[in-house]
């Protein structure tokens, strides 16, 4: 992924519709030719459709209820100028768009396999919106995950082609959710094959998964003692025991990353051959490893119990950008923001690019001052040289409120507790081509801000 840099010149944009008969057609929009000199930030949003967390707001709203919610998440991310939005497509091994590898989402319509009515296509539509308004589209897969239990809720009917039904032998229950097994190649191929297929029929700009690779560990309760809980293992014992009767001398732990690995690395050469402009990202955990660097900590460690080895990816280049999850705050002193996104671009020989996750939600869920999301923008702007080249914002819900924008901070001063981080509105913008920017120049009178109170 080149750097705009001086000099250089920027003629057309293109774009490819999805016809109704799942062939592209080329549009070509004359842009203007301009110099520039400086380097693009990456200003992205997550939006969650598991769970209707993000959009729609719920399963089975009307078509035109479903592209109004769309559109107005839309026009308020162009509003605040960002340009990308990181939209879930197969939450649970189902589709925001037609498919014939994989049913229709029970997000979207309510019923697994039920094709909106009338009918439209979501992720056509989605990156059409978002072309019109010069934000780029990044497809998120979850790659694993199957199916998700609803509190007290029967659970979810899946259909064919959900893999649940066509390889029941490899989806397995786990805590409250179902859970494809990586070391299936019929689960390997499936995912390659659902990406593949998405990169090939529509205009999206990349391809984005997040940390959800082998499931984050999960607890039972001892019969015996209540308050002692054992962890769950996760039930791959047949398929890796298949791969050591063929042969295989990994260690279990080595073997489920190398299942992550090679997908990672087959994607990537996939793309590229597809491609080669859609850009491939991923959003892993925001600590590599306890103790790296020296001083961090956590609870759980990424590469020994979710098999992800996001540093290798890095080393080996097989992605465009890297978003680590870095939900912590500045001083904190065991996970501290700017000491984890020094050394992840620190860990970058490669030279790709790094766009921190920002924790937006918890303004809302743990009352972090507003203050605190504006410097760890200042921070990553800080660390362009090291290829931090911007942040992703966890998530649109967190925007959402037609009641917070656009308020002066003198409004909200005194407020109890403030919501949205600092706009990217105010400041000088040339807009060429697509999706490029003009150097960034910043004024404290230009800062606005937006609050929700408790």
């Amino acid at each position: 992924m080149a750097l705009v840099s001086a000099g250089t010149t920027i003629g057309f944009y293109r774009a490819s519709c999805l016809q109704s008969n799942s062939k592209s057609q080329d549009m070509a929009f004359p842009q203007e030719t301009v110099r520039v000199s400086h380097q693009r930030e990456f200003r992205g949003v997550w939006v969650a459709t598991v769970l209707n967390l993000d959009w729609p707001s719920q399963p089975g709203l009307s078509v035109e209820v479903q592209k109004s919610e769309l559109i107005e998440i839309l026009d308020r991310i162009q509003r605040l100028n960002f340009n990308a939005v990181i939209l879930q497509v197969r939450p649970t091994g189902d589709a925001f768009y037609k498919s014939e590898v994989e049913p229709w989402s029970y997000w979207l319509t309510g019923e697994q396999g039920k094709a909106p009515e009338p009918f439209y296509d979501p992720l056509e539509f989605a990156v059409l919106e978002c072309h019109k308004r010069n934000i780029e589209l990044h497809a998120w897969f979850n790659p694993y995950r199957a199916g998700k239990n609803l509190p007290n809720r029967e659970p979810i009917k899946t259909v064919a082609p959900h893999i649940s039904v066509t390889h029941p032998e490899y989806v397995y229950s786990y805590g409250s959710e179902q859970w494809m097994d990586p070391g299936a190649k019929v689960v390997q191929d499936q995912l390659y094959n659902v990406i593949l297929d998405v990169v090939r029929r529509y205009d999206v700009d990349g391809i984005h998964m997040d940390d959800y690779f082998y499931p984050y560990p999960q607890h039972i309760k001892n019969t015996d003692t209540s308050s002692i809980e054992q962890h769950l293992p996760f039930p791959d014992d047949r398929t890796y025991e298949l791969y050591q009767q063929q042969g295989g001398k990994l260690s279990k732990a080595d073997w489920r990353r190398d299942n992550v690995n090679k997908i990672i690395e087959r994607l990537s050469v996939g793309l590229k051959n597809t491609k080669e402009h859609v850009k491939f990202g991923i959003s892993p955990f925001g600590i590599y490893r306890p103790g790296q660097p020296p001083g961090i900590s956590a609870n759980i460690d990424p590469y020994e119990e979710l098999h992800s080895d996001a540093k290798k990816w890095l080393e080996a280049g097989w992605i465009d950008y890297l978003a680590p999850q870095l939900y912590w705050q500045i001083k904190a002193p065991q996970q501290s923001y700017p000491v984890l996104l020094k050394w992840w671009s620190e860990n970058n020989p490669k030279k790709r690019h790094i766009y921190a996750g920002v924790a937006l939600y918890k303004i809302e869920t743990q009352g972090w001052p507003i203050t605190e999301l504006i410097q760890q923008i200042a921070i990553t702007r800080s660390l362009a040289p090291k290829l931090a080249l911007g942040n992703i914002f966890f998530r649109v819900k967190f925007f959402n409120n037609s009641d917070v924008f656009n308020r002066p901070l003198h409004n909200i001063i005194s407020r109890p507790k403030v919501f949205l981080v600092k706009e990217y509105t105010r400041i000088k913008i040339i807009l060429i081509a697509s999706y490029f920017f003009s150097k960034i120049e910043l004024a404290t009178t230009d800062i606005h801000f937006s609050y929700r109170t408790a």
